[in-house]
């Protein structure tokens, strides 16, 4: 497996310092949040996208993905959210990136089998533009849609190569199900898994990998068992808690303790 952090680790800095952790620390990717308040994001002119795509290639390190906001299950208007995904899409062909991130977000309001239709007849809308460009689209594990289970009554409908699933352990786990329950759902659709750690369900804080309550072990073991050779990446949520220690500082423990993982799950 290969190894990734997000840049919603390291809030705002600049390409090349995020580049030059991925280098120093031994990952093989970056996760790139794809917000305004980023270097990298869908309001870049395609002079700035190259700039970026090439900086990543002269330091040797992929562009994962892109992490964007858009909201599929959403209640309201399909088009504003389609645009958006599309948006995401465009930035992630001009990189070369093979991912984009989108979220669940079904409004309480709405029942769950409509925040279900409405996210897979947005996926299957997007997914032939998506195909077209080469970038597939995952959602991920989160907020109204936070299990496997969850993710698949959406994933199964839409039907398309181009519309997969990102593992998020952190949400999952929070979700009442086990690791081996949500790899067994998300397997014919796993885009990438995301890894964290927190102190509990009740204190999400990031924490070093390896410190905290998350079943990553398990996570690791059960991916390996099944020959999965995807990307493990490391998304620490620097951005929404300032308290948390810095992520600079931490990762190269962090990427030990995943290769550790790995070494003794093969």
């Amino acid at each position: 497996m290969k190894l990734a952090f997000s840049t919603l680790g390291v809030p705002g800095l600049p390409l090349p310092d995020v580049l030059r952790l991925a280098t120093t620390y031994g990952y093989h990717g970056v996760e790139l949040r794809a917000h305004p308040e980023e270097p990298v994001h869908p309001g870049l002119d395609f002079t700035q996208r190259v700039a970026a795509a090439a900086e990543f290639k002269a330091a040797g390190v992929a562009v994962l993905g892109l992490a964007g906001y858009a909201r599929v299950a959403a209640p309201g208007d399909d088009e504003p959210v389609i645009e958006e995904v599309h948006r995401l899409l465009d930035l992630a062909r001009d990189l070369g990136a093979p991912f984009i991130r989108v979220f669940p977000g079904g409004g309480t309001e709405q029942s769950r089998e409509e925040a279900d239709a409405t996210a897979a007849r947005r996926l299957g809308t997007a997914a032939e533009y998506a195909a077209d460009l080469g970038v597939r689209i995952l959602l991920e594990t989160h907020d109204s849609h936070r299990t496997g289970a969850d993710a698949i009554r959406v994933l199964g409908p839409v039907g398309h190569r181009q519309v997969g699933a990102l593992w998020d352990v952190m949400h999952t786990w929070l979700g009442g199900e086990q690791p081996s329950e949500s790899y067994a759902a998300l397997a014919p659709h796993l885009g990438y898994v995301q890894v964290k750690d927190i102190a509990s369900a009740d204190d999400t804080t990031p924490l070093q990998l390896g410190t905290g309550v998350l079943p990553l072990a398990e996570c690791v073991e059960v991916l390996s068992r099944h020959g999965w050779d995807g990307w493990l990446c490391w998304e620490y949520e620097k951005r929404w808690y300032e308290a948390a220690a810095p992520l600079p500082d931490l990762l190269g423990a962090g990427r030990e303790h995943l290769a550790r993982l790995l070494n003794d799950s093969a």
